[in-house]
C-alpha cells in the first residue's frame, strides 16, 4: 500500500512551508548534501499544495509576492535576493515588474511554480 504524502490542509502547508525555508537556508544549493533529496520533495509537496490551493487568479507579481510575504512573516529587507529594500518596495506597490530573475528567486524561496507570478 503507497502512503498518501499530499499536503491536505493549511495548517500542514504553513508548517511546510516554515520546514522548507529552513531547509533551504541550510541545504542551499548543495545537492550533495543529506538533505537535499528530502528539500526536493517537501518543495515538491508545497508548489502542489500551492498550486491547488494559493493560486491568486487576476494577481500581479507584487500581489503575489505581498501574499506569500505575509504568510511567511517576511519584510521587505528580507528579500535581498530580489534587491534592495527600495526595490522590494517598488514591486509591492506595483511602480516595477518582476523580471525573470527574480521570479526564478523567488520561485525557489517559496517553492512554487515560476507561474505564480504571472
Amino acid at each position: 500500500m503507497r502512503a498518501d504524502l499530499s499536503i491536505k490542509i493549511e495548517q500542514d502547508y504553513k508548517r511546510a512551508a516554515v520546514l522548507l525555508d529552513q531547509l533551504l537556508d541550510t541545504v542551499g544549493e548543495n545537492q550533495r548534501h543529506p538533505l537535499f533529496g528530502f528539500l526536493e520533495v517537501l518543495g515538491t509537496l508545497v508548489e502542489s499544495y500551492e498550486s491547488d490551493h494559493v493560486k491568486i487568479k487576476g494577481a500581479t507579481g507584487g500581489e503575489v509576492l505581498a501574499f506569500l510575504m505575509e504568510e511567511h512573516g517576511l519584510t521587505q529587507s528580507d528579500l535581498p535576493e530580489i534587491g534592495s529594500q527600495g526595490v522590494v518596495s517598488e514591486i509591492l506597490h506595483g511602480r516595477r515588474e518582476l523580471n525573470t530573475r527574480q521570479i526564478k528567486a523567488l520561485s525557489k524561496r517559496f517553492g512554487v511554480s515560476p507561474a505564480t507570478f504571472f
